[in-house]
């Protein structure tokens, strides 16, 4: 979705805007091998985006960057509605879960976050409690 998103601003948005960016189809490639990468994969293409756009003009710099901050927090938002229906979570239980599993891990917490509230949800419920 990521990879998506982003090589429809690179490749569809910005021509259409008349801003020809260098090596699109390379940012194409790197913002998909990165996302594979959980969190930093993300960090990583955003810097490539942000400093190539920055050798055209600081706007068309900002504006990636506010385009790509806005795709990770819808990202956030589907992972958790993807993870959710795998795991009989609703996305705002999951997106809680991941929020305080960050607050108090760290980057750790919100990788494993999913995976402990399944695995917690999953014991309350055996037990009735839930």
């Amino acid at each position: 979705m990521n990879a998506a998103l982003t090589a429809f601003y690179l490749a569809i948005v910005l021509p259409l805007l008349g801003i020809q960016l260098p090596l699109v189809k390379t940012m194409i490639a790197v913002t998909f091998v990165a996302g594979l990468i959980p969190v930093f994969g993300n960090l990583i293409s955003n810097v490539v985006v942000v400093v190539v756009s920055l050798s055209v003009l600081p706007f068309v710099a900002l504006g990636s960057l506010v385009y790509l901050v806005a795709i990770h927090k819808l990202e956030y938002f589907l992972n958790a509605r993807f993870v959710g229906t795998r795991i009989e979570a609703r996305a705002w239980e999951l997106l809680l879960a991941m929020l305080l599993m960050e607050a108090v891990f760290g980057v750790a917490g919100l990788i494993a976050a999913p995976i402990y509230y399944a695995y917690l949800k999953d014991e309350l419920m055996a037990k009735g409690w839930v």
